[in-house]
């Protein structure tokens, strides 16, 4: 059963559908360090570089029976909407058109944020469908919340699956419950508790006093007969940030210093070559102003050298004080009892101890890699490697209901 892997990242979704059997023939991303790992881990099929730029010709002979991608969405955005829709630059799922077209797949399954459903009312996703559906194809999509099928892990994605083969998609079924809402439903349910969500703590509570690994050690621990790779983490857990004394009206300052801009012989590229920025200092003096920024207190300083403005902001501007942050999702402590919040490509949840975030292999635990699954890079690079995969479970999940119909196809013809 061959597999064409678009969009491939560190291999997720790959790893899901390689535990059931199936066969990578060529994989891509445009993330080098993504593309490492995956070379680490998974094998050489990957190729490194952009997508738009693939020519599929002579990638291989063999019958190409999946394709699979997780095309980012940025181009959907709301605020898009001067920008046609059909515009190549923006919709990446045209390149997962462009493959399902020349390779002809039966199947195919695209993986994406669950508010792609409702991006301008509903069209988004409809438009997407329909373009499917042109190439011959049955199309059904359905948002699967990872949790419900044994990973540790809260995350909604919608999943678009589509057949040329004369079938019904199957989408897996629910596995796991949640055990706080049948405790609060109004009817009576026997639940073997084995069903119940996987908890943090149940996955990774045994590496909650291990060191974090930090150069100095050796490159993996062996915690309850478990080699663990990776146990690196950010300790950035603060609570409190510099900012600004007095509130600043941006569109004063833009205007304010459009003004003395303007009294000047300097031009706006001219500041910027003086900073050393490339189209930084066009913000300071935006026409809209109110999408405008403010310069940091340096920048500020120098500029007033340069234009000679008088005192007026300068309190405002450069009087700073320590605030504690408030809302911020990213001082979020991590679930303990129960699933954890999604992984994120960014910095993830704080440890349930306070000291820390969660680790890279804590946060590979929740997105249920193996063990033995090393990631390469930056700290930072190896949590949006994790952040953005498809968890493997669930992958494992999608691949046995599309291995399942092909097996009851072949078996038919």
């Amino acid at each position: 059963m061959n597999v064409i892997s678009l969009f491939s990242g560190a291999g997720g979704m790959d790893l899901g559908f390689i535990n059931q059997g199936f066969n990578i023939l060529w994989a891509n991303d445009f993330d080098i360090n993504a593309v490492n790992t995956y070379k680490k881990n998974i094998g050489n099929h990957i190729y490194y570089g952009d997508i738009t730029e693939v020519d599929y010709e002579g990638i291989t002979d063999e019958e190409v029976d999946v394709i699979i991608g997780g095309f980012t969405c940025q181009g959907f955005s709301v605020a898009n909407k001067n920008r046609g829709m059909h515009d190549e630059r923006n919709f990446l799922y045209l390149e997962l058109l462009k493959a399902i077209k020349y390779f002809n797949p039966k199947f195919f399954v695209a993986e994406n944020v669950k508010g792609l459903v409702g991006m301008e009312s509903g069209e988004v996703i409809k438009l997407i469908v329909n373009d499917f559906e042109k190439l011959g194809y049955k199309v059904d999509y359905k948002i699967l919340n990872s949790a419900d099928y044994g990973v540790p892990q809260k995350r909604e994605r919608v999943i678009i699956m589509g057949n040329r083969i004369g079938i019904n998609n199957r989408f897996p079924e629910k596995e796991f419950f949640d055990p706080i809402l049948l405790q609060n439903s109004l009817f009576e349910f026997d639940f073997d508790s084995s069903k119940y969500y996987k908890t943090v703590k149940d996955s990774i509570g045994f590496l909650a006093d291990l060191e974090l690994q930090n150069g100095k050690k050796a490159e993996y621990d062996i915690v309850d007969n478990r080699i663990i790779y990776n146990h690196v983490a950010s300790t950035k857990v603060q609570d409190k940030f510099w900012g600004r004394k007095y509130k600043v009206n941006q569109a004063d300052i833009c205007d304010y210093l459009k003004f003395w801009r303007d009294k000047s012989n300097w031009t706006t590229k001219k500041i910027d070559d003086h900073f050393g920025y490339k189209h930084t200092a066009g913000h300071w003096f935006r026409k809209d102003n109110k999408s405008g920024s403010i310069p940091k207190p340096s920048d500020w300083l120098e500029l007033k050298k340069i234009l000679n403005f008088d005192d007026k902001y300068d309190e405002q501007v450069l009087t700073f004080v320590e605030k504690p942050i408030k809302f911020e999702q990213s001082l979020r402590i991590t679930n303990w009892d129960r699933p954890s919040d999604t992984i994120t490509a960014t910095s993830p949840e704080i440890h349930i101890n306070k000291t820390r975030r969660l680790s890279v292999r804590e946060c590979a635990i929740l997105q249920t890699f193996p063990d033995d699954f090393v990631f390469t890079g930056s700290l930072n690079s190896m949590y949006r490697q994790i952040g953005n995969a498809v968890p493997v479970l669930l992958a494992e999940k999608i691949a046995i209901e599309i291995k399942n119909k092909l097996l009851e196809k072949s078996s038919l013809v």
